[in-house]
């Protein structure tokens, strides 16, 4: 008996030392990786700025703070009298960091300041932001637009989903992003992260980027874009459906 009850608090004792060994290791990691990690100061965005907050205000609405120079973006603002003379070209949220690709020349940031081509139309549609490179398209860039099926679309092949690339280097001629307020029918309102993106475009281009932003909105498909750049590689697309999406 007595055996047993000395072997009991001895598996007990065994059971605390190995667990507060494993304590000791897991804090001594943690403290190993934050002295490794370097850290810097940024401008951090302390409340939410409004599209079209001039620059010059901006050091009402951020502060210095020190984070892991990871998390900090190549054209984070360095400075504030860099953004002097510009205007926020979309809402900036709290906790963000502050970034100069977010601010424009007044001039720039109103519409039409983009040159269409000879011959195209300009036509919007409105993105999640995720469905917009998480916001970085800006006018100006190039993007690449995929368009995805789902199983309720009517076509020759209704029951299939299918994804391909449409269209390679559309311009972005305007950019109107940040929150906006959907209201529905019984007053009550939801917040809602969306970009109003327009582009320059042929009138097939147009006809085939409104029609997949009408299955879209039916919940019958969506669009993607991405930032492409002019070396970008535009060979390898092909129609991507259940039957190849793992060839």
């Amino acid at each position: 008996m007595k055996t047993r009850i000395i072997g009991a608090i001895l598996a007990v004792l065994l059971a605390a030392a190995g667990g507060f060994a494993i304590y000791l290791y897991a804090r001594g990691a943690d403290a190993r990786a934050t002295a490794n990690a370097e850290f810097v100061d940024a401008y951090v965005i302390t409340k939410d700025v409004p599209l079209g907050t001039p620059g010059a205000a901006i050091d009402g609405f951020v502060e210095v703070s020190r984070i892991s120079k990871s998390a900090v973006p190549d054209d984070a603002v360095t400075a504030l009298k860099e953004l002097d003379g510009l205007v926020s070209t979309a809402e900036l949220l709290t906790g963000d960091v502050l970034r100069e690709d977010r601010f424009a020349d007044p001039q720039d940031a109103a519409a039409g300041t983009i040159a269409v081509p000879e011959g195209m139309q300009e036509v919007t549609v409105t993105f999640p932001v995720a469905r917009a490179v998480g916001g970085a398209v800006k006018p100006g860039d190039y993007v690449g637009l995929v368009y995805s099926t789902n199983t309720n679309t009517v076509q020759a092949n209704t029951g299939v989903a299918l994804t391909q690339f449409t269209f390679h280097r559309l311009l972005v001629t305007k950019v109107v992003a940040g929150r906006t307020v959907q209201t529905s029918n019984d007053d009550s309102t939801t917040e809602i992260d969306a970009f109003m993106i327009t582009f320059a475009a042929t009138t097939p281009q147009i006809e085939k980027i409104v029609y997949g932003a009408e299955q879209a909105e039916d919940g019958n498909g969506g669009i993607w874009l991405t930032l492409e750049p002019e070396d970008a590689t535009q060979t390898g697309s092909t129609q991507r459906s259940g039957e190849n999406i793992y060839k």
